[in-house]
């Protein structure tokens, strides 16, 4: 877990209110405006429409194999890992040319927006037109990947699960709710310093000090300079 240095909470408070100011934002919301403004946007109507279905597809499914278990509890265990090589591979993905052709997605070019202005919410989100073929790609990879019905059913419903868990903590991390839990103090401190302090740590997002720690991008925050390319990715 990243430690709540003073230092590290004068620079998140700091950079929170040059943001508040510039912006004009409100300064705090609750839990509920919060919830209530997540689902105005794109992408959490079709995560949980995918989620529904495959909740109610596993449960028409009948009685699985115990094993089953093993399937979300293992996501959950490897999702910091995937979390931080999807942000640092994907994401991060720099720009490159191969002949007269531009490899440069779309995931890649919104996010870097994203660093341009963290407090622009629409941003923040899975961009629309990617889950449009990702929530079925899904399905897809599920069914032919595991053989088992029932197991690939359950996979989908932690997929699922998991993604819609991202974006909400994503989306809260980046709204006006200010943290109150240890634990979401933690994940907001952790991703307020990749976006203001510097790109190149703390790529995780629903967790803090975990993958990051163990591929070595958690550094002790006094120690690092403040990145001039936060904000501008790749310049």
């Amino acid at each position: 877990m990243t430690r709540p240095t003073p230092e590290v909470e004068r620079l998140a408070a700091d950079r929170l209110a040059a943001d508040e100011a510039r912006t004009g934002r409100r300064t705090s919301i609750t839990v509920g405006e919060a919830w209530r403004e997540f689902w105005r946007h794109p992408s959490p109507p079709m995560i949980a429409a995918f989620l529904v279905g495959s909740v109610v597809a596993r449960v028409l499914a009948g009685p699985g194999a115990w094993w089953e278990l093993l399937i979300p509890v293992t996501l959950v265990a490897l999702f910091p890992v995937i979390e931080w090589v999807v942000h640092v591979v994907v994401l991060h993905w720099r720009p490159r040319d191969l002949g007269p052709v531009r490899i440069d997605s779309r995931l890649a070019r919104d996010h870097r927006a994203h660093h341009a202005d963290p407090r622009d919410l629409p941003l923040v989100f899975i961009p629309w037109k990617v889950l449009v073929w990702l929530l079925p790609a899904y399905v897809v990879v599920a069914l032919l990947v595991v053989p088992d019905r029932t197991a690939a059913l359950t996979l989908l419903v932690s997929v699922y699960a998991t993604k819609a868990g991202y974006e909400w903590t994503h989306y809260l991390v980046h709204s006006d709710y200010r943290p109150r839990s240890r634990w979401y103090r933690a994940v907001w401190r952790n991703h307020r310093l990749h976006h203001y302090k510097n790109e190149h740590y703390w790529f995780t997002v629903t967790s803090a000090g975990t993958a990051d720690r163990l591929f070595g991008t958690c550094p002790d925050p006094a120690s690092v300079e403040r990145s001039p390319t936060a904000r501008a990715l790749h310049s």
